[in-house]
This record gives structure tokens, C-alpha cells and sequence, in this order.
């Protein structure tokens, strides 16, 4: 490959490409709480070495390409891909309470998942409202939005994580934040969810625009779920979260039920887009959105199970981990393939 083609792929590198670290780092999460030790030690070696080398990459196209990356900032379908860099960050932070006992290293990606997510917040929502030239509805919205969900969740877990820690000093504002940020994110999803659902039902949707990320329909809640377990199962030693208790069971269990709920409908969403309509399959980094999905939900059934004494949920749990290390592995695949070709 020539220098320019090496030059031309780094400007078009998709700023959502960390749902690579993403799908890889959750689904390591899951094969621990599975007790698969080793897997999920090279799982989340394997995300690690992803989240380094992404940065480099996307630190060169920032200093190579400007105005590339600006014209992704304000892009209504692409803008969003920017928050799996505080996603995945969270992922990352959750591998090191979870995984390894490096717990330190965890409140340094608790603190560049905040950074992360309050910039892209906080800079690419009001960059989009003041845009002047804005696309219609069906052409502006996929399930890439609900990344601003799954971001802001990070953030709960992490909080939720670092606040069963030794570190008493610390245990209140982290279940705070924890609480404000799980609550902040079901309101995300529900104004978010609300626009996808009309475009799904009052507009035509070809299969070239049935794209992966639509997973992120799943995987949102299944994030959501996922923080109100955590904290759920902290509510014995906290008053604050005590006083919350029964609420937080309810809309812990909404959220899954709305996870659940969603798959199925994806499900013959991808068999009419694939097997009906004849779209051709081919690695694209989008499906990294679909396979995070997958893991989460198998990570916040496990944690619901636990959470709320119900052991009849650990066989789904285990059924969608097994689904997700699939996907990863022809994910993966895909990439390397296409990879070998270019």
C-alpha cells in the first residue's frame, strides 16, 4: 500500500472505531464473571492493546487531518462515534476492578471517561444544535445516537465499581454520581429512542440503512441494566442508595426487560436485511456495535441474576456470552481478513 493510501485511510479512520476496545473489553468482563480466568485475561489484553493503538492513530488524525476530524464533529450520523472514546475508557476501567488488581490504574480511566465524556457532551450536542445546514430525521439518526447513552452508563458502572473499594472517604459522592449519571442515561435513552422508533415506523427503511449500530438499541439498556444492578447490590451498606432501594429494582428490571425485548425484533431485522433482501455481508468496524451488545447483555444478566437473587436468569447469561465470544470471533475475522487483502 502506498503512502497516500496509508494517508487517505487515517483521515477517513470512523471515530467510532473504539467500539473495537468496546466489544472486546465487555466481553472479557463477562468470561470473568463466567470463570473463565485465562480467556478473559487475553481478552482484555487484547482491548488494551486496541485502546493504545486507536489513540495513536486518532491522535495522528487530529495533527494530520483537522478538518477531517471537524467535519466528523459536526456530522449528524458520524459525531456520535465520538463518545465510544469515553465508552471505551469506562471498559477499560471496569477490566482493572474486574480483571486485574491494578485498582489504581481504574480511577485513572474513571477520570479520563469524565474528561472524555463531559467534552463530547458537552461540545458535539450544542455543535449539532447550531448547525446551520441539519439532514432530515431519516437521514440523521441511527442507533449510533444511544452511544451518548452507553457513555454516560460508563460512567455509572465505573462509579458503582471504584465505590465497593476499601476506600471509605470516597463511598458517597461515588454512589452519587453513580445514581445521578444511571438516572441521567435512561433519560438520554428515552428522548433518543423515542426519534428511532419513528424513523423505524414512519419512514422507509431500506437495508442499506439497517446498520449495525441499531444494536446499540440493545445494548444501551442493556448497559443501564447492568448499573442498576450494581447498585442495587450496593444498597445494603450505603443510605443513600437504601432509600432508593425498591425504585431501583423497578427500573433495573425495566431496563433489562426493554434489552430483551429488543432482541428478538433485531434478530429478524438481520435475517430480512441478510437473508431476505440480499445485503451482501462484509466486515465493516460498525459490527464492533453489534458485538458489544452481546457481551453487555450477557454481563448485566449475570449481575441481575446476582443482584436480585435469581438464579433461573445465569443460562441466558451464559447462552449470550457464548453468542458474544462468537461474534467477536468472526468479527475479528473479518477484520484480520480484509486486513490480509488490502
Amino acid at each position: 500500500m502506498t503512502v497516500a493510501a496509508h494517508r487517505s485511510r487515517l483521515a477517513s479512520l470512523p471515530p467510532s472505531y473504539f467500539g473495537l476496545v468496546m466489544a472486546t473489553g465487555i466481553v472479557a468482563v463477562a468470561l470473568h464473571m463466567h470463570g473463565f480466568t485465562a480467556l478473559a485475561e487475553g481478552f482484555s489484553w487484547i482491548a488494551g492493546l486496541a485502546f493504545v493503538a486507536l489513540a495513536v492513530l486518532h491522535g495522528l488524525r487530529i495533527a494530520r487531518h483537522p478538518a477531517a476530524v471537524r467535519a466528523d464533529f459536526t456530522d449528524h450520523l458520524k459525531a456520535p462515534g465520538f463518545f465510544t472514546w469515553a465508552a471505551a475508557s469506562g471498559v477499560m476501567g471496569a477490566q482493572f476492578v474486574s480483571i486485574t488488581p491494578h485498582r489504581e490504574a481504574a480511577w485513572i480511566f474513571w477520570a479520563l471517561t469524565l474528561a472524555l465524556w463531559a467534552a463530547c457532551s458537552y461540545a458535539i450536542i450544542p455543535a449539532l444544535v447550531v448547525k446551520r445546514d441539519k439532514p432530515p430525521l431519516e437521514q440523521g439518526i441511527n442507533g449510533g445516537w444511544l452511544l451518548a447513552v452507553v457513555a454516560t452508563q460508563s460512567i455509572a458502572v465505573m462509579s458503582a465499581l471504584l465505590a465497593m473499594g476499601p476506600d471509605g472517604a470516597s463511598r458517597l459522592p461515588l454512589h452519587f454520581l453513580a445514581l445521578a449519571t444511571w438516572l441521567a442515561g435512561e433519560m438520554l435513552y428515552t428522548w433518543i429512542i423515542a426519534l428511532i422508533f419513528y424513523r423505524y415506523m414512519f419512514m422507509r427503511l431500506s437495508a442499506e440503512d439497517f446498520t449495525a449500530p441499531y444494536w446499540i438499541n440493545m445494548g444501551a439498556m442493556a448497559i443501564s441494566t447492568l448499573a442498576g444492578s450494581l447498585l442495587v447490590a450496593s444498597a445494603g451498606d450505603a443510605p443513600l442508595l437504601q432509600a432508593a432501594r425498591p425504585f431501583m429494582v423497578g427500573a433495573t428490571i425495566l431496563c433489562w426487560a426493554t434489552a430483551t425485548w429488543w432482541i428478538p425484533v433485531l434478530v429478524v431485522l438481520v435475517a430480512w436485511r441478510y437473508g431476505i433482501s440480499r445485503y451482501p455481508l462484509r466486515y465493516d468496524p460498525a459490527y464492533w456495535s453489534a458485538v458489544f451488545p452481546l457481551g453487555m447483555y450477557s454481563a448485566a444478566t449475570h449481575e441481575l441474576s446476582l443482584a436480585l437473587s435469581l438464579p433461573f436468569l445465569a443460562p441466558v447469561s451464559t447462552a449470550f456470552l457464548g453468542l458474544a465470544v462468537a461474534a467477536w470471533a468472526a468479527t475479528a475475522f473479518g477484520l484480520f481478513r480484509t486486513e490480509l487483502r488490502r
